[in-house]
């Protein structure tokens, strides 16, 4: 799918109402990845390893964990946003950084601001990954807000603009490239991401797999768990039993 024709599709898609997203059935294709054993890192704290994924999502943790859990979310997403509030902080320090667990998020971009707040989330590459994803949720009413109250015909007007000026002009009205230029990201470096057709095709693409390699993909956030789609957990009171089932304990 081309993002011009994403944007054209998804544009109107500013209410921000839910996180679903309908899927036809497919058959699970989580390939398994081998990694070369990785030394823990000084200190014994698996959250200071990050790695970018074949899949293109970004893993925190130990590469050769026993328990591989994959999230699949949307930074426009208020059910992902709660699981980030309530649940990561006890996965990063109870679950990924002793080891036990590593946790890839794999981003599925709903909309084109989802999209554009990703794209700025990623340009710093895999240092940069998880903090300015956890602070886009954070601030997540605050940007969405200010694309709620940006006109309509403004709204419509991107899908006019070309692919590569799109994102940027949707990253004014979301107030992003202050944002990140206060977090470490320049703004010349922000529209460059903004603007780079390969990076927008690579999550159009990962969008796609989700929803084509998972059976009955219930929207985000979706959770797979060594490979395996794990149902109803969009909770982390739903989703640590899991992982504790998954460890062993």
């Amino acid at each position: 799918m081309k993002p011009s024709l994403f944007l054209a599709g998804a544009v109107a898609v500013v209410a921000i109402a839910g996180c679903n997203s309908k899927a036809g059935d497919a058959k699970t294709n989580e390939a398994s990845v081998k990694w070369e054993q990785v030394a823990p890192p000084k200190g014994g704290d698996w959250t200071m390893v990050v790695n970018q994924t074949p899949a293109g999502g970004f893993m925190m943790g130990n590469p050769n964990a026993k328990v591989k859990l994959v999230e699949y979310g949307s930074l426009t997403c208020p059910h992902c946003r709660e699981f980030d509030e309530q649940g990561v902080p006890t996965l990063i320090d109870k679950y990924v950084k002793s080891g036990q667990v590593s946790w890839e998020f794999r981003n599925y971009v709903r909309d084109p601001f989802d999209l554009t707040a990703t794209l700025i989330a990623r340009c710093n590459g895999s240092k940069g990954f998880f903090p300015l994803s956890r602070a886009l949720y954070k601030d997540q009413s605050t940007w969405v807000g200010k694309i709620q109250e940006t006109p309509q015909d403004q709204l419509q007007a991107l899908q006019n603009l070309p692919p590569t000026q799109q994102f940027a002009q949707a990253a004014k009205y979301a107030g992003l490239v202050d944002y990140a230029a206060a977090r470490g990201v320049p703004a010349e470096k922000t529209n460059q991401c903004l603007s780079n057709e390969a990076s927008i095709n690579q999550l159009v693409q990962m969008t796609g797999d989700a929803t084509n390699e998972l059976p009955n993909f219930p929207g985000t956030p979706t959770f797979v768990i060594n490979g395996k789609m794990v149902e109803n957990t969009a909770t982390w009171a739903l989703l640590e039993p899991e992982l504790k089932k998954a460890i062993g304990g």
